[in-house]
């Protein structure tokens, strides 16, 4: 359900915000019938009412059954999994407009805000250093950074005005460009430093049945051939706000004054960052082949520019207005992907999930996926309108064929990429756990009739559902990565 109790319709944040009418009575208008012209003030970095377009929609039921190509691959090679709770933010207490792996350091420059679970300290300053010292929501202890863009709720939209939605878009022209610098180099000493100290958060819950040399990153199992790049890319359990946990002690003393920072900006708003976008992160189709070795690019981060955080109850951003509706189920899964076995990822690992900019980079990381409880074995790249009893989900499957030798790469694609129908790698690659994370939000059935629910994005995408995306970091320790492998390659259902 939404966040705020109050209607969308009479919220006092929205009307004083968004509606600051100027009335004038127009000489024609007089003559007319009185016609008064309401104007939105759209001030620089605010929000202005900005529908979603209705041919985003689309009832569920003619979405063609059997086009979910993540379905087909989990019958495939090792059946094991690994479910880590880590929550759903559903207090919201940790939102904003960041993406430290696409823009690392510049604040809102996302324009458009984030869910995260685990890490309780990520935002545009994140770095593997000081995730490592952060606390998290997981149970299990994990550390590592989970984001998505919110939904929203808008049944103010049909008074959206268009020149203000163009005005956003102008606004952020020239600012939220991605960062193409690989950090690999810096995640490998940050790794270094903390060492096998990393360990200490997992000796409660260690698994006594754990092989630990299941996880080997050096050892690959995939003897069968490694072809063909294919990019094919899904579950509920329901989570709750998982409270923060202790991470890695020793970390935390080499590096407490990150983490005392990190704890500094915990909330939404107060950060900065950037989100997927251009030419990096959620990029489509341009992929910078050959700069993903442990060598930064030499382009320059674009200045951090003065864009608009979060405003008033509803943390509106950039274009992006609405109650927003956290997700009543947030299930973060990993599987074999249709691997036969997987590599443990290594420490500081960073994936993207579909493209933020993908109206911009073309449709070459883009990837459906909506679709309703229920209805898993299809896929859609609009938003679903779902029959009644079944709910709006997405389900983000992850790339899960790692390069064996990057965290990250200039464009922070290169270096991880899909598996092919048949779960295998490019050569050279290995196969690592798929991330699948799925989410499920209770939005009214009117609301969905109507086409008012929107995912946050940046304003050339004008909410076009094909723009949505996922972000991971991975910081778990070697401990519970030991034991995802293994339950993934042994064939087990294990949940923390």
């Amino acid at each position: 359900m939404p966040r705020n109790s109050r209607s969308p319709v009479t919220g006092k944040h929205r009307v004083a915000r968004r509606t600051k009418i100027a009335m004038g009575a127009l000489g024609l208008a007089i003559a007319v019938g009185a016609l008064a012209v309401a104007v939105s003030t759209g001030r620089t970095g605010e929000a202005s009412a900005d529908p979603a377009d209705p041919s985003f929609f689309i009832d569920i039921n003619k979405v063609p059954a059997g086009n979910n190509v993540n379905a087909a691959l989990k019958k495939k090679g090792a059946q094991g999994s690994f479910t880590v709770d880590c929550g759903t933010n559903a207090d919201g207490a940790h939102h904003n407009p960041d993406n430290f792996i696409a823009q690392p350091g510049i604040k809102n420059g996302a324009q458009h805000l984030h869910d995260y679970v685990g890490n309780v300290t990520t935002d545009a300053d994140s770095s593997l250093k000081s995730l490592l010292a952060g606390d998290t929501t997981c149970k299990n202890g994990d550390q590592s950074a989970y984001f998505w863009p919110v939904i929203r709720i808008d049944r103010e939209d049909n008074a959206a005005n268009e020149s203000e939605n163009q005005k956003a878009e102008q606004e952020q022209q020239g600012k939220t460009g991605d960062v193409q610098q690989d950090q690999s180099a810096a995640d490998a000493q940050a790794a270094d430093a903390a060492g096998e100290g990393q360990d200490a958060q997992d000796q409660a819950a260690a698994d006594p049945n754990a092989d630990p040399n299941a996880a080997d990153p050096n050892a690959d199992p995939n003897a069968q051939d490694q072809n063909a790049q294919d990019q094919n890319g899904q579950q509920k359990k329901k989570n709750t706000g998982g409270g923060a946990t202790r991470g890695d002690q020793n970390a935390q003393q080499q590096d407490g004054q990150n983490q005392q920072q990190g704890q500094d900006r915990r909330r939404g708003g107060q950060n900065g960052g950037q989100n997927n976008g251009g030419q990096n992160n959620n990029d489509g189709g341009k992929n910078q082949g050959g700069q993903n070795g442990n060598q930064s690019s030499t382009a320059a981060a674009p200045p951090a520019e003065e864009l608009g955080g979060p405003e008033g109850a509803n943390e509106e951003v950039g274009d992006n207005d609405g109650e927003i509706v956290e997700p009543e189920s947030a299930t973060l899964k990993f599987i074999g992907g249709g691997a036969r076995n997987v590599v443990a990822m290594p420490l500081g690992l960073k994936i993207l999930y579909g493209d933020a900019k993908q109206s911009t980079n073309g449709p070459a990381n883009a990837r459906p996926s909506w679709t309703c409880t229920g209805f898993e074995d299809r896929l859609t790249d609009l938003y679903p309108i779902c029959p009644a009893g079944s709910k709006v989900e997405r389900i983000h499957a992850f790339p899960n064929c790692w390069d064996g030798k990057n965290t990250d790469s200039a464009n922070h694609r290169t270096h991880v990429v899909f598996a092919d129908q048949q779960g295998k790698c490019p050569q050279g690659f290995k196969n690592i756990p798929q991330l699948q994370v799925t989410l499920v939000y209770d939005v009214p059935q009117d609301v969905q009739q109507n086409g008012q629910y929107k995912v946050d994005a940046f304003a050339q995408e004008k909410h076009n559902p094909r723009s949505d995306h996922d972000d991971f970091g991975n910081v778990m320790s070697k401990k519970i990565m030991n034991r995802l492998v293994n339950c993934v390659n042994s064939g087990k259902a294990c949940a923390e």
